[in-house]
């Protein structure tokens, strides 16, 4: 109670809330997997205010909590079950866009904005933000930062970390430290903010970005294609960057069953193609020129590779209202997989040239832990990002549980063993377990499991330098030492 009185004289009444109407939203993840107990939820409308939080929480010894969106797919924003109640930090009252500045290809903003705003004010300038996710309408720009968020435009623009110039952060003993440097060099020593970008709020909270933008593109050319495995996808990406080079901005795979989920549970979506295929793969080209030209290349590089036997089926869009529907049912997938059963999403990254084979293998490990399981595949394959989900109805679920699991430790030891069987498979093929959701807690006995421990050492002696009183989100990122 004296840190709740605390903060309300520093940021005020209507900025601390505590009531369990206020609470319950913050409390649990979006998927209703992961909650715990907060002492309140702060909401500071200024960087000076953050600072305050933070010195008042680090005097009582009670944890932060750094919450953006709360999109979070590794449980890495909403309180644990045990241990001390934390303070929610909320930039929900930071959302300003500070400024654009269109010849330098820069804008600054708050850490509050919600991505979906940054695009849009970006556009109106005549501008590109190129980050973009299936969340982008409720996620904000400072968990992106602080996740290092990818999407669907790696491919051409790369992750969020490549779109970061500068950075604004509140550090653990209320040290603002302001580099909202707008600069493509700067060769002056460490470059700091690659600390904070993907740090999951453990070392400091981010308050404001200078964001990279690009030429906004004026013509889109997509198309929805059809076909028999994920060698041929990888055959006609190969073509598809070789023809138009870096014009291609976004080459993404499911297969068939993540799109009868999508059809069958998210009202108004439904198959781009009329016929069935076992895979399925969203195509999009991006411009600055004007006319049909893009739509005719795209065009020519798909009857090319029909001709081949590459695809079986293709639909291109020929007007804005079906380039946006192709790419609604690719962003529908989290919303479908929640509402159908429970999906254990992986998030791992090989190289191009081994995905095929992980895809395969991936398969086979988790077969062999629950017969005929079925699998789901959501690939960013532009960039090798691989979400292979091993896939249970509820029933299903509920089955798992009633059956013990793996050795009778139940679902939890069910749902490590498949994780683990997907992302050994992974590492045996030089990838990772975490390309783009991040650790949080979910995949804090994969960093224990796969991460050398010299990196963790250095890890470790970062956390210990910048957050020695260990109140920025303890228990995430990093295992225990």
């Amino acid at each position: 109670m004296d840190v709740i009185a605390e903060l309300t004289g520093l940021i005020g009444a209507d900025a601390v809330l505590t009531a369990p109407s206020d609470l319950d939203a913050v409390t649990e993840d979006w998927r209703g997997r992961y909650r715990g107990p907060a002492l309140c939820l702060a909401r500071p409308a200024t960087a000076e205010q953050v600072a305050d939080v933070v010195r008042c929480c680090a005097r009582h010894g009670v944890p932060v909590l750094p919450q953006g969106g709360n999109t979070s797919l590794c449980g890495g924003a909403v309180p644990s079950e045990n241990g001390p109640a934390p303070v929610i930090l909320s930039l929900t009252r930071m959302r300003a866009v500070r400024a654009i500045d269109p010849v330098n290809n820069t804008m600054e903003v708050e850490a509050g904005c919600v991505l979906a705003t940054v695009q849009d004010a970006a556009a109106a300038a005549g501008r590109l933000y190129p980050v973009s996710l299936g969340a982008e309408g409720s996620c904000q720009i400072g968990g992106t930062i602080a996740t290092n968020a990818g999407g669907t435009s790696v491919l051409r623009y790369g992750n969020t970390r490549e779109n970061v110039l500068g950075l604004e952060v509140v550090l653990a003993d209320g040290t603002i430290w302001s580099g909202l440097y707008g600069l493509r060099k700067n060769n002056t020593g460490y470059d700091l903010k690659h600390l904070f970008i993907g740090s999951e709020g453990t070392l400091g909270i981010i308050t404001a970005a200078t964001l990279k933008l690009h030429p906004l593109p004026t013509r889109h050319a997509v198309a929805w294609v059809g076909m028999a495995s994920p060698e041929d996808a990888l055959t006609l990406l190969t073509r598809v960057q070789e023809r138009s080079a870096a014009r291609l901005s976004a080459f993404e795979m499911i297969n068939r069953l993540q799109l009868d989920l999508v059809a069958g549970h998210v009202p108004g979506r439904r198959s781009p193609i009329g016929s069935e295929a076992d895979w399925h793969v969203l195509i999009e080209l991006s411009d600055n020129g004007s006319g049909d030209a893009l739509d005719a290349e795209l065009q020519a590089i798909l009857e090319d590779a029909f001709a081949d036997g590459l695809l079986s089926d293709a639909a291109l869009a020929s007007s804005e209202a079906q380039r946006h529907a192709m790419w609604e049912v690719r962003h529908s997938v989290s919303e479908a997989n929640k509402k159908a059963g429970v999906g254990l999403t992986t998030d791992c990254a090989v190289p191009l040239s081994a995905v095929p084979a992980f895809i395969a293998a991936a398969t086979g490990a988790v077969r062999a832990l629950v017969p005929d399981l079925p699998v789901i595949v959501v690939a960013h394959l532009g960039d090798g990002n691989v979400h292979f989900i091993p896939f249970f109805t509820f029933d299903a679920w509920e089955a798992a549980a009633k059956d013990g699991g793996t050795e009778g430790g139940g679902r939890d030891a069910l749902a490590a063993a498949l994780r683990h069987a997907v992302n050994d498979e992974a590492a045996r093929l030089k990838g990772t377990f975490s390309a783009e959701h991040g650790v949080g807690r979910v995949q804090l006995p994969e960093m224990a499991r796969y991460k050398p421990s010299a990196e963790l050492a250095l890890m470790r002696a970062v956390k210990r330098a910048l957050d020695p009183q260990n109140i920025f989100n303890p228990g995430r990122l990093l295992p225990p030492g």
